[in-house]
């Protein structure tokens, strides 16, 4: 964990009012900009602020100040702490701000229908969410479940392109491999397929059948015939 000067703008008014450093030292030591520093010994800046004694706050001793004031080319060093505080990882759901908690569930329900292989856990990750609220959405038990419109999250805003990406990656590498073995696929059974003899020849051409001219001639004439009798009539 990195140092950082507690309250910069209020060293920097102690300094100059209690130390004979110059500006380029008191502002290199403070992180500001040396005319800053030169305006709030002109009182121009940094009004009604109260000066906050390094020394106190342990983040500078009086030697580094001595040989700050002896040495103008001296940069000034923050002092070890005595007591090294361990930084906490915070686990659980991520910090959602409060203008975009509402969309949360809508984000849920996107996902729950958009990457099925998703856990619950990298959804609490994703949209930082706790693992009932998901619950509910996925079994429909949501006190809003009727008004929940799925809607993407990164255009939300909950999270990135490539953590989502991310996710559903490790997702698909976690998933087994499913193996669909479809019916009709299978072998067809041997009294099925011995039905069919390999001896069998193609049908033969059929023979073109003889015109009787005679007889059509005659049929045509019966039926002319016939009627010319049913006009008369």
């Amino acid at each position: 964990m990195s140092q950082q000067l507690l309250m910069p703008k209020a060293t920097a008014v102690w300094l100059v009012d209690n130390t004979a450093l110059t500006f380029d030292q008191i502002a290199q030591f403070c992180q500001l900009h040396t005319l800053e520093v030169k305006a709030i010994a002109d009182g121009e800046s940094a009004q009604g602020i109260k000066g906050l004694d390094p020394i106190q706050t342990g983040q500078l001793s009086r030697d580094e100040i001595a040989r700050g004031e002896a040495s103008k080319t001296h940069k000034l060093k923050l002092s070890a702490p005595k007591v090294h505080v361990p930084e906490l990882k915070r686990k659980g759901p991520r910090y959602t701000p409060v203008s975009k908690r509402q969309d949360r569930p809508n984000a849920i329900l996107w996902l729950v229908r958009n990457h099925p292989e998703l856990r619950d856990a990298q959804i609490s990750r994703l949209v930082g969410t706790t693992k009932s609220t998901i619950e509910q959405i996925r079994e429909r038990t949501h006190w809003n479940s009727a008004n929940l419109t799925p809607l993407d999250p990164v255009t939300l805003g909950l999270c990135t392109q490539i953590h989502l990406d991310i996710e559903v990656e490790k997702a698909g590498r976690d998933r087994p491999d499913q193996v669909v073995v479809r019916e009709d696929t299978t072998l067809r059974p041997a009294q099925e397929t011995e039905t069919y003899s390999l001896d069998t020849t193609m049908p033969t051409k059929k023979e073109e059948d003889i015109i009787d001219a005679d007889a059509v001639f005659a049929k045509l004439n019966a039926l002319k015939k016939q009627k010319s009798e049913d006009n008369t009539e």
